[in-house]
């Protein structure tokens, strides 16, 4: 028989008769912290324990392997609460068999201690697992482990990333004891305070004005907020669909600031780029399909796959030849079959006629030089201009569509990027025709009553005074 004994949080009135009485029955008591107040109450009740070895495995392998019938695992508070040991003797297969004699946890006698109601429940952590711990500041957080001033301060400075500085928060010591103390203070006293094996953490609830938000967390904190049952109604309404025409106009917007290089306007937009990401993985968290985390270690673990050359044993020299091996990697990973498979349909004509280009190039489908290039283009304006003279639509959408692909091409010969030369290239046209718009204004001349050389001297014009 094993018996896993809580001894409560140290007075004498935390224990239960029943976890008295299996102590006294068992051949051999192990106590995992013999330095609680809960070790002299069982000297006070005739109890012989010995100290638990210090790793959870060696504590396991010992209770199980231990000649006695009867023996108990003690810890304070509440067995199942806060304590490693008993969590991987639940993991194991054990020929004794295991009874569970409870007393209360810690989490009782702390509220007791201040009086403190928690109508919406409590979470209960380890500062040992610092910084990998997530609380929701909306809820009171009840934190134990605070065993030396180095975890004092840890546990701090993950607080100020969540709360104010002026935030109250109370230490407890030696809760459900006669020694019991209740220190309060501002979140920023906090590392001055005092702190051992006996003192624990509250931190009340702190509503969602007062919080801080700081760094990538609090932005995934605040998109959780707006989507809350009490937070945007905008926000709250916004499915996958509904985001999509956004999706779309912030990345142009993002497009617009990349080409303006302006450092301000770039930030703004590239946050706005990363709300919609946002967005969407907290909509995606709220169905359970993923959460932004998921997306941030997916892309992580496809970034290492796909950069051998940087975390592995390949060898890539240049540019180039990293993108061959991305490729191939894409294709095994997504079990593609064509190296053309996975461009999105979506995308913008050119952009995409020019991946599905450069994909094809990297595999051998390609010119020798630009010039070869250049020779087909005159070749696809002869039969465009054949098609043109047939009258046939279709036959001129076809050969118009090759000589637009071959341009693609001739900008990827010459490390261009088409959709970027084409828009740069509409915005020239914008500001040219914008400015003879205003010259005829001036004149008082409507557009449509100027004759061919009149236009074509206004746009001369107009190239040299906004080419400036």
């Amino acid at each position: 028989m094993l018996y896993l004994v809580g001894l409560g949080a140290g007075g004498a009135q935390e224990l239960s008769e029943q976890a008295l009485h299996a102590l006294r029955r068992a051949q051999r008591v192990f106590l995992t912290h013999p330095d609680h107040p809960s070790a002299r109450l069982l000297q006070l009740a005739g109890v012989a324990f010995e100290a638990c070895p210090a790793e959870p495995e060696t504590v396991v392998a010992t209770l199980l392997n231990t000649p006695e019938r009867v023996v108990a695992l003690a810890t304070p508070g509440h067995p199942l609460v806060g304590n490693p040991f008993v969590a991987q003797l639940l993991t194991v297969d054990t020929p004794r068999s295991v009874r569970l004699v409870a007393s209360r946890s810690v989490m009782e006698p702390v509220l007791e201690a201040v009086m403190h109601a928690a109508p919406d429940g409590i979470q209960l952590l380890s500062a040992a697992c610092l910084p990998h711990v997530a609380p929701d500041p909306t809820l009171p957080a009840l934190w134990f482990a605070i065993d030396a001033p180095e975890r004092l301060r840890a546990l701090h400075a993950r607080l100020t990333t969540l709360y104010p500085a002026d935030w109250e928060v109370v230490l407890i010591h030696a809760p459900g004891d006669v020694s019991v103390e209740v220190r309060r203070t501002p979140l920023d006293g906090l590392p001055e305070m005092p702190c051992d094996a006996l003192t624990y953490l509250l931190v009340p609830a702190c509503p969602r004005r007062e919080q801080t938000y700081t760094g990538f967390e609090g932005l995934v904190r605040v998109v959780a907020a707006l989507r809350a049952p009490d937070g945007c109604p905008w926000d709250r309404e916004q499915t996958h669909a509904s985001l999509k025409p956004h999706l779309l106009e912030e990345t142009y917007e993002a497009l617009e600031a990349l080409d303006s290089g302006d450092p301000s306007a770039m930030r703004e937009e590239l946050g706005d780029l990363l709300l919609q990401v946002l967005m969407h993985s907290q909509i995606a968290r709220e169905s359970g399909a993923f959460d932004i985390e998921g997306v941030v270690q997916h892309l992580t673990e496809k970034l290492i796959a796909r950069h051998p050359h940087v975390f592995g044993d390949a060898h890539a020299e240049t540019a180039a030849q990293v993108l061959k091996n991305w490729d191939a990697a894409k294709r095994q990973q997504k079990k593609r079959d064509s190296v053309l498979d996975g461009v999105p349909r979506a995308m913008p004509a050119l952009a995409r006629a020019q991946e599905i280009s450069k994909r094809a190039a990297r595999v051998g489908f390609e010119w020798d030089s630009i010039n070869g290039v250049l020779d087909k283009l005159r070749e696809e304006e002869t039969e465009l201009r054949q098609a043109i003279e047939s009258g046939d639509s279709a036959r001129i959408a076809s050969e118009l569509g090759d000589l637009l692909f071959t341009v693609v091409n001739i900008a990827r010969h010459a490390d261009i990027d088409a959709e970027q030369c084409l828009r740069a290239m509409v915005d020239r046209f914008v500001a040219r025709f914008q400015w003879m718009e205003q010259a005829a204004a001036r004149q008082q001349r409507p557009l449509d009553s100027l004759s061919a050389d009149e236009w074509e001297t206004l746009w001369q014009q107009a190239k040299r005074e906004t080419d400036r």
